[in-house]
């Protein structure tokens, strides 16, 4: 898979098929996009490709409305590595390409990327104002000479595939629903920093995470999670909140992973969320805390990896 950061700059020699979106979360709609122009590109001997945005256009348009994004560039990546696409464009979101019309949005898409598919979902929009839509994208398709696939709506148990609604479930902390829709465990990666280090005193020592803000975390509470460290996988207990038994601190995300003794202040970690356990508890005294944290313990041990 070739990685390129294009804005219509690039000429392919080579036919594609390109699905076209924003991708956040890879959940269950775009991943059936995705699985459509790897499909196509192979029946008709050209390369798949999926062009979306490196940032988010709201970040140049109207930073105060952008919303918290449900995953980073580099996982998107990781986990496009094992669709079969050839290529990922990542285009840059800047006030030039803000001001590309519908119509030019269109014809350098074909002239550049020598376009003979595109797919896209049934309510996607581009363009200058977001004025280009499905029904723009096929009366070009006859004058351009493409093919143009439309994917209609996926539900999942009654339940809208989108990433707007996954956010809203995460927000929630109704992780078990957000899973399903996004088709693997909600993450998040970041780096070990050192925090008050209480846990250690009474048996529990956590990682602190120095998370990105600029990406959802659960609601407040305490999950049931999976930690991946060096290649390995362990159960874990993460809290995330302001530790109401301890006075001060701003919001946290700490994790105790079971049979893990390693200092690794500096290096990263990848925290999949798999349920909720409980509310965050103002205990009366460090011990109501610790006698908590065994039964959580014993929760996580019976949970299967």
């Amino acid at each position: 898979m070739i990685i390129i950061k294009d804005n219509f700059k690039t000429k392919l020699e080579y036919p594609t098929y390109i699905a076209l979106g924003s991708f956040d979360g890879l959940h269950l709609g775009h991943m059936h996009l995705v699985n459509k122009a790897v499909e196509l590109a192979k029946e008709n001997n050209a390369k798949s490709m999926i062009c979306t945005f490196k940032n988010h256009p709201l970040s140049v348009i109207n930073k105060e409305i952008c919303p918290q994004l449900i995953m980073d560039n580099d996982t998107k990546i990781k986990l496009l590595e094992g669709t079969g696409i050839d290529i990922v464009n990542l285009v840059s979101f800047d006030k030039d390409f803000m001001k590309i019309t519908p119509e030019q949005f269109i014809k350098d898409m074909v002239n550049f990327y020598n376009t003979k598919g595109i797919v896209v979902g049934f309510n996607y929009r581009f363009g200058y104002k977001n004025l280009g839509d499905v029904e723009m994208l096929q009366k070009y398709s006859g004058i351009l000479g493409y093919k143009l696939y439309v994917c209609e709506a996926i539900s999942n148990n009654n339940e809208v595939v989108s990433s707007s609604n996954i956010r809203h479930l995460i927000a929630e902390g109704n992780i078990i629903k957000a899973n399903e829709l996004l088709g693997r465990p909600h993450s998040i990666t970041g780096e070990v920093i050192k925090g008050k280090q209480l846990g250690r005193t009474i048996g529990f020592p956590t990682v602190n995470l120095n998370y990105n803000k600029q990406y959802i975390i659960p609601k407040g509470g305490v999950y049931y999670t999976l930690a991946q460290y060096d290649n390995n996988i362990y159960k874990a207990i993460t809290n995330i909140g302001y530790n109401p038994t301890v006075e001060g601190g701003k919001l946290s995300v700490e994790t105790y992973i079971l049979n893990f003794d390693k200092q690794i202040y500096g290096e990263k970690v990848k925290i999949n969320f798999v349920n909720r356990i409980r509310d965050e508890v103002n205990f009366d005294t460090v011990e109501e805390l610790r006698q908590q944290l065994i039964k959580d313990k014993e929760y996580a041990i019976k949970q299967k990896k």
